[in-house]
Order: C-alpha cells, then structure tokens, then sequence
C-alpha cells in the first residue's frame, strides 16, 4: 500500500513526539486512557475484544488487556499473516510469541476470531473526525474493510492534529480516547 508524502512526514512528526514522552507519563497518560475507556458503553458492553500488545512508545495496554481476561471476557491480539491481520484469542501473556516486526502476537495455535465487538486500535496520529494515522502497512485498514466493527484509538493528546490526509483506503476510528478527553468521532 502505498503512502503519499504528506502522511509520511507527519508520522515522522509524530513519532518524534510520542517517542519523547518519558516512561513515567506514559505510564500515568496510560492509566488515565485505561479509566476513559470503560466510560465507553460499547466497551464496557462488549465480550470480544481486540486489542494490541504495545511497541516502542504506544500507549501501555497490558493493563487493559489483564483487566479484560481477569473480568472474563474474550481478548484477541493480532497476529500478522501475509499482508493482512487475523485476531487470535489469548488466555493470558503465555499466549505470545514474537512475530513480525518484533511485534508480541498471539501464537499460530490460538484460535482465530475476525467478528470482534470492540477494537482498540494502535495509533501514531488522529484527527477529531477519526482519520488515523497508522505505520503506514495499511493492516488494519485492510481489516476493517471487511469487518465492520467498533473502533476505538488510544492516543495521547498531543497525537490529535487538525489535518492527516485521507486515502480512499482510510477507515475512519470511531472513538479516541486520550488522557484527557473522550471523542466520539462520527458525531
């Protein structure tokens, strides 16, 4: 998939910024977004959850993630086949491995499960109306293409801009929480 220039100089941006924040205010910027979200009915409603298990300097999930196996509900992580994502159900942290771009997915065995209630959607960049700014590999847009579901990006505040250009390809998020706010964005 290919990316335009604008996108990819604004994620470079992006990155930059995020990459910045200290560890210890992403871990209190995490445990605010993790209170947000459960202000979500659709979160709180939902039994198939899919999240992602964070890289570099994206908002902290584990806690979410633990809260969710420990309330009995189903949680699914992506795992990287090919040029696309499938969700695989994990049952605790032993369920992970390594995979592509030293990324943690569940393992090859966990069972697959694509019709998710709720996604929590990894993010470098957002705009109030939703248009996300991804790696740029274009997974999950090629994922919610084919399955519509609730949205959701945890970000921190300072990865809400004004302007991404949009492709054609672009699915529009839903939902942004941040640790300071919630945006339902199709409003």
């Amino acid at each position: 998939m290919e990316d335009n220039r604008g996108k990819k100089s604004i994620r470079n941006i992006l990155l930059e910024k995020r990459d910045a924040t200290s560890f210890d205010l992403m871990k209190i910027a995490s445990q605010k977004i993790n209170k947000k979200l459960k202000k979500i009915k659709e979160f709180r409603d939902a039994q198939k959850i899919g999240a992602y298990y964070p890289i570099g300097s994206e908002i902290l999930t584990q806690d979410i993630i633990q809260e969710l196996l420990s309330n009995g509900k189903d949680v699914f992580l992506p795992r990287i086949t090919d040029k696309n994502i499938e969700f695989k159900k994990i049952t605790d942290f032993s369920s992970l491995e390594k995979g592509s771009f030293d990324i943690m997915e569940p393992k090859i065995e966990c069972e697959t499960e694509n019709n998710l209630d709720v996604i929590l959607v990894p993010t470098v960049g957002i705009t109030a109306k939703g248009i996300r700014l991804g790696y740029g590999h274009g997974f999950y847009d090629r994922f919610l293409a084919k399955h519509k579901t609730t949205t959701i990006s945890l970000t921190l505040e300072k990865q809400v801009v004004k302007n991404i250009p949009k492709s054609d390809h672009d699915m529009l998020i839903d939902w942004i929480v941040t640790e300071d706010r919630i945006v339902e964005t199709q409003k």
